[in-house]
């Protein structure tokens, strides 16, 4: 996938940083011997670098150097410019706090152009097209560029730090969100929290001022996605904390595989996310359900005019390890083949299976091994995982065999996955079991066909995966 970032038009006060240039995902170099032969092992910041990329072709000239930043200027740069020394570095090592590292170079790569390449692009250490760096790449049209170090010249070098954030967070190559909020909403929120971080609490105002009305015509006409979106997330739901979890979820949970970059494998995102998606994982980043606030920001229909509260119930379906109140999707339904005394909603009934909390449970009295747990969905879909969690006691009464089943028509099922003699050493403890599927089905059947002994069963979750 190549993320396209597009400059912005002037809606915010003329003072617009956004990005010219397309991030490279995939690696355009890895066949060229010439290009290969610029890279640096990652200890090394030579002290020229020949630009190879859209239409760049400066020599580059190293003008700074320490563990946190690598610092290039083209020959037409002012040489008294220094403010990117401390003020790149200060950004740079508050995002690796933040978020964490971005791969095992320490730098993050600074590169400036006066008087060319208006606008600015970023690259991370995945990618080939910049020799395996996280680098911005940041130019302007004006003789007289980068001298003021104040206002925009912070505003453009700091989103395209945000954009490295985006593509390489938690060492996962690409962005899901990106056809969502497109080159720069992510990117305001990001720049307010660096100098709140920063305790540029001035530009953190002025910045606030320059965004808090921006309108946009997406996901419909007049959103304000800073104002009735991200900053209500922000300010309600964790600051920082809320922009870093989104990222943990989104590593541990959306689709993801293993692709050769060209010198090494790593791990990159399969697809972008639906709007559902969207509004689901923030909402698990949040520990609450956004789906009001997003209705109330964005309106029910996605960019394609697709209705995204039903991409959010089966995004509910598809990530159940995303869990906040409310999380639990209305439209699969569950049934068992004997059910708790007190009903499906008893304090210990079947749907204690699916609520997302782990210290309720199901329970039924006078198990037999033909026990079974279904789920059906709306329409069929394709589920590569699950987990089970045990009870809050009674060890005895924990599923020990299993078999999970997939039916198209309730009546006819295949085996996906079998499991024996399994055990659940700890209380309220999570084993998750994957197997091979490529087909999606409408229901799954979990038959318990052993337990360790009890005339009884209890187990307090059953959540599923699928990719």
């Amino acid at each position: 996938m190549k993320i396209k970032t597009t400059f912005l038009s002037a809606l915010l006060l003329g003072a617009v940083m956004s990005c010219s240039k397309q991030t490279q995902i995939a690696d355009q170099s890895k066949n060229d011997p010439q290009k290969n032969s610029k890279l640096t092992t990652q200890a090394d910041t030579p002290l020229t670098w020949q630009e190879h990329w859209f239409e760049h072709n400066q020599l580059l000239n190293r003008v700074f150097s320490d563990t946190s930043v690598a610092v290039y200027y083209d020959n037409d740069v002012d040489r008294s410019i220094t403010w990117p020394y401390t003020y790149l570095a200060q950004v740079w090592n508050y995002t690796k706090k933040t978020y964490g590292s971005f791969g095992a170079e320490t730098r993050l790569y600074v590169i400036l152009h006066t008087a060319k390449y208006s606008g600015g692009h970023p690259s991370v250490y995945m990618d080939g097209s910049h020799d395996y760096r996280n680098v911005i790449d940041c130019g302007s049209n004006s003789t007289t560029a980068w001298t003021a170090g104040t206002g925009n010249d912070l505003d453009l070098t700091t989103h395209e730090v945000g954009h490295i954030v985006e593509g390489a967070s938690k060492n996962v190559h690409n962005s899901p969100a990106f056809g969502i909020w497109h080159d720069s909403k992510w990117m305001e929120m990001y720049i307010y929290d660096v100098y709140l971080g920063l305790g540029r609490t001035s530009d953190a105002q002025r910045w606030y001022n320059l965004v808090l009305n921006n309108s946009d015509t997406y996901p419909r006409a007049n959103t304000h996605w800073f104002k009735d979106w991200f900053y209500p997330l922000y300010t309600q739901y964790g600051k920082t904390a809320v922009l870093n979890k989104y990222f943990t979820l989104l590593a541990a949970n959306f689709p993801k595989h293993t692709v050769s970059n060209g010198v090494t494998n790593i791990s990159e995102y399969t697809r972008g996310m639906n709007f559902g998606e969207f509004v689901h994982f923030w909402s698990g980043a949040a520990g609450a359900d956004l789906k009001q606030l997003a209705l109330t920001a964005f309106g029910n229909k996605d960019e394609q005019g697709n209705d995204w509260t039903v991409q959010l119930e089966q995004a509910k379906a598809t990530f159940p390890n995303v869990t906040y109140p409310g999380s639990t999707p209305t439209t699969v339904t569950l049934t068992v083949s004997k059910e708790n005394s007190g009903g499906p909603g008893a304090n210990e009934g079947s749907l204690k299976m699916i609520d997302n909390d782990l210290t309720s449970k199901f329970f039924v009295a006078g198990y037999d091994t033909g026990f079974w747990a279904q789920l059906a969905y709306p329409s069929a879909v394709v589920l590569k995982g699950y987990a089970l969690t045990s009870g809050n006691d009674a060890p005895d009464r924990d599923p020990k065999s299993w078999k999970l089943m997939g039916s198209n028509d309730g009546s006819n099922f295949t085996q996906l996955d079998v499991r024996t003699n399994e055990s659940f050493p700890s209380r309220n403890q999570t084993k998750s079991y994957t197997f091979t599927n490529s087909t999606a089905y409408k229901y799954y059947r979990l038959y318990i066909t052993a337990n360790n002994g009890s005339p009884d069963f209890q187990l307090s979750e059953w959540a599923v995966v699928s990719q």
